[in-house]
């Protein structure tokens, strides 16, 4: 006898691309500077590392994340950008980031 199955199965991301694993569709976020097409990279898609550009630290291999774009641009890849996933719900809350030199101060 086999054991039992405790959890039931999920059906959360059965919208995936099969072509794309691990990738959701794009989706149009609106935020007060725009719209965006927003799309989400589980873990196991990420491959490359990334420089989140709301907090200016690595986006490293293995963690999931959050790629968005204004969506009037949706030829131009140039625009892309892999955000921390709590970076890109914080933006509205966050002024422009400012990348620091290690030694600088990080008050006022």
């Amino acid at each position: 006898m086999s054991p039992r199955r405790n959890r039931p199965k999920s059906s959360k991301h059965e919208d995936r691309s099969p072509d794309r694993p691990g990738i959701t569709e794009d989706r149009v976020q609106q935020w007060q500077d725009g719209d965006y097409l927003v799309r989400n990279v589980f873990g196991a898609a990420a491959v490359k590392i990334y420089r989140c550009p709301g907090c200016m630290q690595d986006i490293r291999p293995g963690v999931a994340h959050i790629v968005a774009w204004p969506a009037d641009d949706r030829g131009d890849l140039t625009d892309r950008r892999h955000w921390h996933s709590g970076c890109w719900r914080a933006r509205d809350r966050r002024g422009p980031g400012v990348e620091r030199s290690r030694n600088a101060p990080r008050y006022g």
